[in-house]
């Protein structure tokens, strides 16, 4: 007895964390969707003393700090940013050899020497210390915190402990003489000004000096990719690090943050250059790879979109991913954090994952920053957690039918600039974070994005006059997506057209959202199929080189292409505005896939609805019309030609135009939806009022909506095909039979309830049955002859599910009836003619 107290008081009294033997199970909520791994970013800056016994207790509290996510991981990952990568460029094999970190805040690498200069100068001007007098490290020390993590978080965790090194292309982070002294020859990008990126497919000029995997010096004319793959492969293994990442866009191009590139300069695409910049990409892959084959390849890539990269910089992606180079690919990227641009990130997230090297993928998010002053989740963010709940409510659908959800991750970073890691941060991002995969989708969106990524891989090489058009396609998504159209669900077209021939049903709850295809294609094939075996189809972008077979399901036709200012005139213009929006609209061809050439051809057709004309100077274009015809089985075609409604200004993004002038185009992606019953309809003061972000997921049978508003002031109307959708904690005030919302900044809700009601204020709120063995208990309040629609979870039977109307505990009467709902909208149960409350409990 004195044995197991005397034990259990030195637990106690030295914060032992139990190790695998004695940890409890993990939380069967989560069994079905672990994470593979869960990686916590980390610079050097919490180890402020040179000394073992303090690198121990950073190493503790950081594993400790996050132990409420970390039990749903299989391993865990520290991927340490030390310095810039140059600590692998100037690795000499030394132990003893001074290492140059990361120890600063703001760009060391600028003509000011760091704290110098005048005091109006900006961090991205000069740099300062973090700290008075920070410590100074030898490789030798790098090595011994290395250790120290991975004991540490074996010990806390009980996981696999693995440890990631950092190499990334510009000036940021610590001090590189030999990117900006000695060999300038390799910068080529200029996100960071002029020529301040490292080229990966550039070359060395000689040097003499010693390095790690050059004893004799670099010879004249090294390939980057042969020197850094070498300099990783000892750098690694004599370290103890596990994998390394390439941060930044490097590997994916030379400008990895702006809308131009290899290709695209503004003003026009240089397709010439496409192979031989593919071919460049490439034999930097293969040369690091020859010299480093074995260690685990993580990746940042860009900020932008995988036919975007393609368009504008020559980023070949789908060679990438069939290198086998044992990589991840690029998670989503950190634009919604820097500047609310969420449709950037979500298009640019989906479009990478549409096809992977293999099954896995990775979601990161951002709660410090180390080097810019700046910790998103308590400043950027102010503690909302919209960047949470809308990139994780994407998924990907895989060729075999199977949702797919992030396998790894990440979080940048667990400290600050100032090398604190405040625990406020971990506690108030992890619920969040477990929310969100809680309630992550386990079937198709209403919206599910069929991403030609294969087609736009061949037009680069075998069509390049359509490069415009790659470019332009997911522009036009990440403009839709910021004015509101739930997009969050990704399938390629390969995989959509092996899962259409196994599972023909398998899509019958969603629309499917898809450029034109090519003519007599596959694709095309299985498209006009899935239209007429019942199926719903938006179509966008140029119809120009559309075959005969599709046309003729449009019912349209191409005429001479138009570009320009235009007046729209439309149907469909949903939102209600105290200012009306501009009836200007202007068509760049450079920018939006070409002129506007297309017409419905067939005007008598009286299953076909012109929505959206555009008219110049005595000529007219249909932009959008959709059709619909009875031997479709229930099938319907929208199509939307697209304005992609932005320009390159000079900067690093497209500029939107300005909305109080001209009408924002991608407008008419989310409009058309109601042709569909999928109808968000948004109340504002003025065009210039930013739209909120919406996604909607399904999962376990419930639809879950996640949104930002960067303008709160606005109210949002939603109907779906089943009716008003009712938020779960909310009241609503019923209008012609839309639910209406004011919402806050962040908010992600779960609806299994949908009415059909014209008015009156309904309430949806979770209470308790006080009945054994039952999981659920919701409560509608206000209905007035309403039709509710009920989506339990997945498998409840209509046995298992008991509803009451106007009656309470101990529910001895007022039972209802339910009974199934129809097919075509999903697994559900309806109860008709209720007026008062409605309980339903499962």
């Amino acid at each position: 007895m004195r044995i197991l107290l005397f034990a259990f008081l030195s637990i106690a009294v030295s914060g032992f964390m139990p190790g695998p033997e004695m940890q409890q199970p993990d939380n069967p909520a989560l069994r079905g969707k672990p994470f593979n791994n869960i990686t916590l970013e980390l610079s050097l800056k919490p180890f402020k003393k040179n000394d073992q016994a303090y690198y121990r207790q950073v190493s503790t509290e950081l594993f400790t700090q996050w132990s409420a996510l970390l039990r749903h991981a299989d391993t865990v990952s520290v991927m340490l940013w030390t310095g810039d990568g140059s600590e692998i460029l100037d690795y000499t094999g030394r132990m003893n050899q001074p290492l140059e970190w990361a120890r600063y805040m703001g760009n060391p690498n600028t003509d000011h020497a760091v704290g110098s200069g005048p005091k109006e100068l900006s961090l991205h001007e000069r740099a300062y210390l973090y700290m008075e007098n920070p410590p100074s490290f030898t490789y030798g020390d790098l090595k011994g915190i290395i250790q120290s993590l991975k004991e540490a978080g074996s010990r806390v965790t009980g996981k696999p402990i693995r440890i990631g090194a950092t190499f990334d292309p510009g000036p940021e982070f610590a001090k590189s003489a030999f990117k900006y002294k000695k060999h300038p020859e390799i910068l080529g990008g200029n996100a960071m000004g002029h020529k301040t990126m490292v080229s990966c497919y550039a070359t060395l000029n000689a040097d003499t000096a010693h390095y790690a995997g050059f004893p004799s010096g670099i010879p004249a004319n090294t390939p980057f990719g042969t020197f850094l793959g070498r300099q990783s492969q000892h750098f690694l293994t004599d370290l103890g690090y596990d994998y390394i990442w390439l941060s930044n866009g490097f590997g994916f191009g030379v400008e990895g943050w702006s809308s131009t590139g290899a290709i695209f300069n503004g003003q026009a695409f240089a397709s010439e250059k496409l192979a031989n910049t593919r071919a460049l990409i490439a034999d930097f892959w293969n040369r690091f790879r020859k010299e480093c084959p074995g260690f685990e390849i993580q990746t940042r890539g860009t900020n932008l979109s995988a036919g975007a990269d393609l368009a504008r910089d020559g980023v070949d992606l789908k060679q990438i991913y069939g290198g086998n180079y044992n990589m991840l690919p690029p998670p989503n990227s950190p634009w919604a954090a820097l500047d609310g641009d969420f449709g950037l990130e979500m298009a640019g997230y989906m479009s990478r994952m549409a096809e992977l090297p293999d099954e896995r993928y990775l979601f990161r998010y951002y709660t410090h920053d180390p080097w810019w002053v700046n910790s998103p989740w308590l400043d950027r963010y102010g503690q909302e957690p919209h960047d949470i709940y809308l990139p994780m409510a994407v998924a990907r659908i895989n060729a075999s039918g199977d949702v797919r959800l992030p396998t790894h991750l990440n979080f940048l970073t667990a400290d600050n600039t100032y090398g604190d890691m405040p625990a406020q941060v971990p506690d108030e991002v992890t619920p969040h974070i477990l929310k969100a995969r809680y309630d992550s989708p386990t079937a198709p969106g209403p919206l599910v994005w069929v991403y030609p990524f294969e087609e736009y891989h061949t037009w680069a090489y075998k069509q390049p006059g359509r490069l415009p058009e790659i470019y332009y396609g997911d522009w036009l998504i990440r403009q839709a997506i910021n004015n509101g159209f739930p997009l969050n669900t990704v399938i390629s077209t390969g995989s959509f057209q092996r899962v259409l021939a196994g599972k023909p049903a398998y899509f019958g709850e969603s629309v499917l959202v898809s450029i034109v295809p090519e003519a007599n294609s596959a694709q095309e094939k299985a498209l006009i199929g899935f239209v007429q075996n019942g199926g719903k189809l938006l179509v966008y972008g140029p119809a120009d080189h559309a075959g005969s077979a599709f046309l003729d399901l449009l019912n349209g036709r191409n005429a001479a292409p138009l570009e320009g200012d235009f007046l729209v005139s439309s149907m469909i213009n949903a939102d209600r505005l105290a200012k009306p929006a501009p009836a200007k609209i202007t068509h760049r061809a450079l920018f939006s896939g070409g002129g506007i050439t297309t017409l419905v051809n067939d005007k008598a057709d009286k299953f076909t609805r012109v929505l959206t004309r555009m008219t110049q100077a005595g000529n007219s274009r249909d932009v959008v019309w959709v059709r619909e015809l009875p031997a479709w089985k229930g099938g319907k075609v929208a199509y939307v030609r697209g304005t992609n409604s932005s320009r390159f200004t000079g900067g690093k993004l497209l500029t939107p135009d300005n909305p109080d002038e001209l009408f924002t185009g991608p407008l008419l992606m989310r409009y058309v939806l109601r042709e569909f019953g999928l109808d968000y309809r948004i109340d504002k003061k003025d065009p210039s009022v930013k739209n909120p972000v919406l996604a909607i997921a399904r999962g376990n049978n419930g639809f879950f909506f996640s949104g930002y508003c960067p303008n709160t002031t606005v109210t949002h109307r939603f109907r779906l095909p089943q009716g008003a959708p009712l938020l779960t904690g909310y009241e609503t005030d019923l209008d012609n039979g839309f639910s209406v919302y004011n919402l806050p900044k962040a908010w992600h809700r779960e609806s299994r309830f949908f009415v059909d009601q014209a008015d009156g204020q309904v309430s949806c709120q979770e209470m308790t049955s006080g009945v054994q063995y039952m999981k659920r208990c919701v409560k509608l309040t206000g209905l007035k002859n309403a039709t509710v629609r009920i989506y339990p979870d997945e498998g409840v039977s209509e046995q298992a599910l008991r509803v009451y109307t106007n009656s309470g505990y101990p529910w001895k009467k007022g039972q209802t009836a339910v009974k199934p709902g129809d097919r075509k909208y999903g697994h559900h149960y309806v109860v008709e003619n209720v007026t008062g409350e409605l309980v339903a409990f499962w």
